[in-house]
């Protein structure tokens, strides 16, 4: 399937490993030009070389941007200053019990989580307008529904950002732009598996055993009872930036095998 996607510029966010790299990759075999976003020139330049040695696509760049730093994304958008899809991806989490969670924490997640794709938003959704098509796609979680306990946090900003992709589709009204959220649940990306293979070692097990005690005490709804793949996210991401997905407007596509029991 020709998902129509050459000759459209999509920046993805935090997109140096996991779903983001998935993500931009995807966009890449399909023909998109790029731009990879990470904090660091050094793991931007390698993720930009490895994307485009495996999609084939040489229309592949990269910017790096702190998005703890308004400055660094100033310039961001100075250097870039029209995408036609735009994937906030950029996220950071941490299990933390709430007593422990200080006012810098909040603040912190918000400003990373939320703040980051608020401001690229803002810079990027009135050319998209402008120009009568456009795709704004927010990296959720089903953590944005099903607030988990260890990271109130984090799920605080997943909640965060689906009202803001449905206020923002609200103000498309007529035009050929669409915004949208998507719901991973528990994906093997970078973090996670580092995460796994640290309780691993503390626990005294395997990373097999971890995970599996995860989805039987931690998310014991899961129907699949894995952890996603980032390439699954990606596929779903890929097609909702394609013109393809023109009927999907405000909507918050659920990718969490099955974990959220509500039918809606």
């Amino acid at each position: 399937m020709d998902l129509q996607l050459k000759n459209k510029k999509a920046l993805v966010t935090g997109s140096t490993a996991g779903i983001g790299y998935a993500t931009a990759l995807q966009l890449a075999k399909e023909g998109a030009e790029v731009i990879v976003n990470g904090r660091t020139a050094e793991r931007v330049n390698l993720a930009v070389d490895r994307i485009k040695t495996e999609s084939g696509n040489e229309k592949v760049t990269g910017i790096a941007a702190d998005f703890s730093d308004v400055k660094s994304i100033s310039n961001l958008i100075s250097s870039l200053p029209q995408v036609d899809i735009l994937v906030n991806n950029v996220a950071i989490f941490e299990p933390k019990a709430f007593v422990d969670i200080d006012d810098e924490d909040w603040l912190r997640f918000y400003e990373i989580n939320v703040m980051s794709g608020i401001r690229l938003s803002r810079a990027y959704f009135p050319e998209m307008l402008a120009q009568g098509w456009g795709r704004i796609i927010f990296i959720s979680s089903e953590s944005a529904v099903q607030i988990p306990d260890e990271m109130i946090h984090y799920g605080m900003t997943k909640t965060a950002q689906l009202a803001i992709a449905r206020g923002l589709a609200e103000l498309t009204k007529g035009t050929a732009v669409t915004v949208n959220s998507v719901m991973p649940g528990p994906t093997m990306s970078e973090g996670v598996g580092g995460f796994i293979e640290n309780l691993a070692k503390d626990q005294n097990t395997t990373t097999s055993k971890v995970q599996e005690d995860f989805f039987k005490t931690v998310r014991p709804t899961s129907i699949i009872q894995r952890f996603l793949e980032t390439s699954e996210i990606a596929n779903i991401v890929t097609y909702l930036s394609s013109p393809l997905a023109s009927a999907t407007n405000g909507a918050a596509i659920r990718a969490e095998g099955g974990l959220l029991k509500g039918m809606l």
